[in-house]
């Protein structure tokens, strides 16, 4: 059965930083790119970052581009995405998913996500 695990999610003040991890059992994570959506109270659900096969080829959105960081370690299977500088508009429950057609793909992108976490919840409070 194939599982993807979030976390590292919790309670922030504006201008903090958190880092998700993104780890996968009954699934070579490694062999596939990982996308991060979030999904804010109210709102649907958006992509925020993506991560290549290998770790070459990046994306994000633009509302997060130069605060959000994605890396991936595939010798440990997992993906991090390294928020800084967190707003407020960044609450929002935080998904990793992975599409299962993109085996060994090297680009990245939001659509066709096959297998989904149950997501990490990030709150930006003062």
């Amino acid at each position: 059965q194939v599982q993807l695990v979030e976390s590292g999610g919790g309670l922030v003040q504006p201008g903090g930083s958190l880092r998700l991890s993104c780890a996968a059992s009954g699934f070579a994570l490694n062999y596939f790119p990982i996308s991060w959506f979030r999904q804010a109270p109210g709102k649907g659900r958006e992509g925020v970052s993506c991560i290549s096969r290998t770790g070459g080829h990046t994306n994000y959105a633009d509302f997060v581009k130069g605060r959000f960081t994605i890396s991936r370690d595939n010798a440990k299977n997992t993906v991090t995405l390294q928020m800084n500088g967190l707003n407020v508009e960044d609450t929002a429950v935080y998904y990793c998913a992975a599409d299962r057609s993109a085996f060994m793909s090297d680009t990245c992108d939001y659509s066709g996500m096959d297998y989904w976490g149950k997501g990490t919840l990030v709150t930006v409070s003062s």
